[in-house]
């Protein structure tokens, strides 16, 4: 198999060609691609976006990419927002995100579909403060500047955390920045508080003495999804490559959760992450594969739901409408194994 990895640097680029461009309506259900030869499979490339320590690492670490059957190209994004952007626009096939950027992706008229889910451990997604801050309660945030990376699971994780507390986005000022520009700037005392998911929350407790002002127990519902792009999914070689990876994630997912010690040390070395690091962020829990039946999909209703009552998204999102269920009874199988 052949692997190459490539970075989309051009980000306004492909906000140009993504949601702006695509369709101006909700995906319409097409008609499954019968499954391919294996001869066909092997003229597949399948075009992955992903993140820092994410599938790429994690199949790695599992060993599941040496017998894949068809060519990956590998694209790294700085969040969910940016990778959904290019999936809709047909520049990756297929993506790894948290709970929200779904969500954005949806009211943006997106032509992507969740086609799996897991869920993980809440305590990661969390909002920092720096170790000397006088902030002790989400409630103390009114006027504050808090950075988060516009329509990720962090903004997510900000609404709720604020909702929680009895306030909204508009109490406090929100500064939009992609984790490594709101890492920068959280060291430098440029922000006041820093929305953010591991292995980013790891790392700034760690190597910069973060404090966790609060984390999403109690209010994030921990969900990740696998996201495809509507023309990947109505290609007949590429749909049948995707069945393919989706499986090979819930595995490499299981995996993971019961080797942790060498997930670590295998996430470390494919992402330059210290060795403390990524141990502390598997020491927490990964994900782990799950249906995405109707309790997941009214979850996210509800978070959409929270994000329209904000007023941070123009209307209502039927989120069921971005759900593809095609792969159901073959994730099923693979997470009872």
């Amino acid at each position: 198999m052949r692997l190459r990895s490539w970075t989309i640097a051009a980000a306004a680029l492909l906000a140009a060609a993504g949601l702006s461009a695509c369709g101006a309506g909700e995906p319409a259900p097409s008609a499954v691609p019968a499954p391919v030869s294996q001869a066909d499979l092997a003229k597949v490339t399948l075009k992955v976006g992903d993140q820092k320590g994410g599938s790429k690492s994690l199949l790695t670490a599992a060993n599941l990419l040496g017998d894949v059957p068809y060519k990956i190209e590998w694209a790294t994004f700085t969040s969910g927002p940016p990778l959904l952007e290019a999936a809709s626009a047909g520049a990756i096939d297929i993506g790894g995100v948290g709970n929200t950027p779904p969500i954005f992706a949806a009211a943006a008229k997106a032509k992507i579909s969740v086609v799996s889910g897991a869920k993980g451990n809440v305590t990661s997604d969390t909002l920092l403060v720096p170790g000397d801050s006088p902030l002790k309660d989400v409630s103390e945030l009114r006027g504050k500047t808090v950075a988060v990376a516009k329509g990720s699971s962090a903004h997510g994780q900000v609404l709720l955390a604020l909702r929680k507390a009895g306030l909204s986005t508009k109490d406090v000022k929100l500064t939009f920045l992609q984790p490594s520009e709101a890492y920068a700037a959280f060291n430098q005392h440029q922000v006041d508080a820093w929305a953010v998911w591991d292995p980013y929350t790891s790392q700034a407790q760690l190597e910069s003495k973060a404090r966790v002002l609060t984390d999403g127990t109690g209010t994030s519902n921990g969900y990740t999804f696998q996201v495809a792009g509507a023309n990947a999914l109505g290609d007949a070689g590429k749909n049948s490559a995707i069945r393919d990876y989706v499986l090979r994630i819930a595995q490499a997912q299981k995996w993971a959760d019961t080797h942790r010690p060498e997930w670590a040390q295998a996430w470390a070395k494919e992402t330059g992450l210290s060795a403390e690091v990524a141990q502390a962020t598997v020491d927490r829990g990964g994900d782990l594969p799950v249906a995405l039946d109707d309790p997941l999909v009214a979850s996210e209703q509800q978070l959409a739901d929270a994000f329209t009552e904000d007023k941070t998204l123009p209307g209502k999102v039927d989120f069921a409408t971005f759900v593809d269920r095609r792969f159901g009874p073959d994730l099923d199988a693979a997470r009872s194994k």
